[in-house]
């Protein structure tokens, strides 16, 4: 059933036509996907698609009764509200009661011996009983915990900007909705939430509408995608995957199109150049023509964006931290003793909750911040690139040539050229026309871009990138991904897009809470299936504890007595346990010189996948070794003060 149809949208700011006669329809319960190059309309579409702006042409209709929430990228909020108090935002019944439920609740809080607070309280909570409120209110803390947000009475002022847009997210997804339509909800949360987030979008009922640049995101949830491209939207049946095939198809039609209409030209253009002596009706109908052909352009894929390899000469030394420690008064430490030497082609992703202090760590490497103990150290030669999450390093006033000029000129490529600043604007989506557009007047995904050609102009030979796909459209990150291939330099993301990880890493620097920041090697895909691993083995090892405590509790009365008549007989070492309660502690030792030799030659592999696979393995062989001989080493030490004991 068609809950909403939006037919013949036109929409332009100034002399820019964003996109003209778009339509399209939207079934109960179908989840929808916009993608497309930033600039181009998506977030202008959602919101006349809300209600929120109004076409110049068209009209956005929906089915009687229907509900619709709308997430933008940058939500309004109530400063002096508490967490609770802006999720229950909404106007109807239930939300204006649950927000009058916790006015009340606090102010009983503030003055609990008041009898009309703990009348209204109770009157209130009667008709949370009649509206059946509490589930939503429990769905709402739900939602709140997993979205990393647990104090809520907490006042929005106080809040960061990617806590707030958590808990706008949360107040979207309470809502109950026949249409939820959120812009780029990926935004600001962690691995794991988003993981959460896609489970929770699967399972939920009624349509969804949303931007997002998260390719697994979109592959995972959607059942359609709609690509706004140069004004045109373009739908396409199934999920990310399905709509790369049908892209490929649609270019190549496009292309033989293409090549037809150009065959056709140079025809006409012969005949034209021949000249005709009489203006015959025919003659007319061929010049009329000519110049409809003369004034086709092609289409041009704005996917299809290069960008140079160029970058400064980098020596041996790179980066070395020794035991780095860092802390804040509020958060306490967040990296405890980290040590780590930088390869010249290492490609490090960090993970790990918000607020555990990824971007702190990008800031020590940066000079940003200096470390509460250890060392950074980078080498001379070090021409370092960071990619911030925010974009005040542009100024708003100057035209975006301006911009890219007063970084350089002209920037050096791969194969001894050089690409002028216009020309690397022109690589990044920025015509000649746009290239004199002032810099406050870009989109927030424009503006991001321009940043990274900013970042890129300098010739880096070391990337930090801080959350480099938020922002970014999914054509510029495939890209910026095959920039990185080619990169002659290291390589350190802190991203929560496990596509964007998974295409450019090899190694994963995991923040596991208390300042423990983890080396894993591999993707994160790789990341996930070895801590999913571990977790098998905690879970296996907790159950044979167990069932091993339920045969020692059921053993047979024959086993029980010949275990008391061997606890009758003196205590002592057998000659094989006495041999390794003397050996065992040096081979501990070498055991875990083995196993830090073995890590460091991982570290130096770089992208020699198969010498790497084959370290892996020699790793869990030596880890299993080193645990087995600390069993072993617990049980003799435990053995040898029986025995003492015993003597006494």
């Amino acid at each position: 059933m068609n809950v909403l149809t939006a037919e013949n949208l036109t929409k332009s700011y100034g002399e820019k036509t964003l996109f003209a006669d778009v339509s399209f329809g939207i079934d109960d319960g179908e989840k929808i996907g916009i993608i497309g190059v930033n600039g181009t309309g998506k977030s202008t579409l959602l919101k006349i698609v809300a209600g929120i702006e109004w076409p110049e042409q068209g009209k956005v209709t929906m089915g009687t009764n229907v509900r619709l929430e709308y997430l933008p990228q940058n939500p309004e909020f109530e400063e002096t509200a508490t967490v609770l108090q802006q999720v229950f935002k909404g106007n109807s019944p239930v939300m204006q009661l649950l927000r009058e439920y916790e006015m009340a609740l606090e102010k009983l809080n503030e003055d609990s011996e008041q009898p009309r607070f703990q009348q209204a309280l109770m009157a209130l909570g009667q008709k949370m009983d009649e509206l059946d409120a509490w589930q939503l209110e429990n769905e709402a803390k739900a939602i709140l915990m997993k979205l990393g947000i647990s104090k809520f009475d907490t006042l929005i002022g106080t809040l960061s900007g990617g806590q707030r847009k958590r808990v706008a997210l949360a107040s979207a997804l309470i809502n109950p909705t026949d249409i939820l339509i959120l812009d780029e909800p990926t935004n600001h949360i962690d691995n794991d939430t988003v993981d959460w987030l896609e489970q929770y979008l699967n399972k939920r009922k009624g349509a969804l509408l949303m931007i997002t640049h998260d390719r697994y995101f979109l592959d995972r949830v959607v059942s359609r995608v709609l690509e706004l491209d140069q004004g045109k939207l373009y739908p396409y049946p199934g999920n990310y995957s399905r709509f790369l095939e049908l892209k490929v198809e649609r270019e190549e039609q496009v292309e033989a199109t293409e090549k037809k209409r150009q065959n056709l030209f140079r025809n006409e253009l012969a005949w034209m150049r021949r000249g005709a002596r009489a203006r015959t009706t025919k003659q007319k109908a061929r010049i009329d023509r000519f110049e409809k052909l003369q004034a086709d352009k092609p289409t041009e894929f704005l996917d299809r964006v290069e960008m140079p390899t160029g970058s400064s000469r980098l020596g041996k030394k790179i980066l070395e931290c020794n035991h780095v420690q860092k802390g804040f008064p509020d958060r306490g430490v967040v990296i405890k003793d980290f040590s780590y030497i930088l390869l010249r082609n290492d490609r490090i992703g960090i993970i790990g909750p918000n607020g555990s202090g990824k971007s702190t760590l990008l800031n020590l490497i940066a000079g940003r911040l200096n470390p509460d103990g250890g060392s950074m150290e980078l080498g001379s030669t070090v021409n370092l690139g960071y990619f911030a999450q925010e974009t005040t390093y542009l100024n708003p006033d100057i035209r975006v040539i301006d911009e890219i000029k007063a970084v350089a000129e002209v920037i050096p490529t791969s194969d001894g050229g050089l690409l002028t600043a216009a020309q690397m604007l022109e690589r990044f989506l920025f015509p000649p026309a746009a290239q004199w557009t002032q810099i406050a007047k870009l989109s927030g995904g424009e503006k991001r871009r321009l940043y990274l050609l900013r970042i890129l102009m300098s010739a880096p030979n070391v990337l930090l990138l801080d959350e480099p796909t938020n922002d970014l459209d999914i054509q510029t990150l495939t890209i910026l991904e095959g920039y990185l291939d080619e990169f002659p330099g290291a390589v350190i993301a802190v991203s929560h897009d496990r596509y964007f990880l998974d295409r450019i890493t090899d190694k994963i620097f995991a923040f596991e809470g208390e300042g423990v920041v983890r080396s894993y090697v591999g993707n994160y895909s790789d990341y996930r299936e070895q801590v999913y691993a571990a977790e098998q083995e905690a879970v296996q090892a907790s159950n044979l504890a167990s069932l091993a405590k339920v045969y020692r509790a059921t053993d047979a009365p024959e086993e029980r007595e010949e275990a008391e008549k061997k606890k009758e007989r003196p205590l002592k070492m057998t000659f094989k346990e006495q041999q390794d309660y003397v050996q065992i502690e040096t081979q501990i030792a070498q055991t875990e010189e083995e196993l830090q030799k073995n890590n460091q030659h991982m570290n130096d592999m770089g992208s020699d996948f198969a010498k790497l696979t084959e370290l892996v393995g020699i790793q869990q062989t030596l880890e299993q070794k080193l645990d087995d001989l600390l069993e072993r080493w617990t049980y003799l030490n435990e053995l040898a003060e029986k025995i003492a004991q015993n003597k006494k």
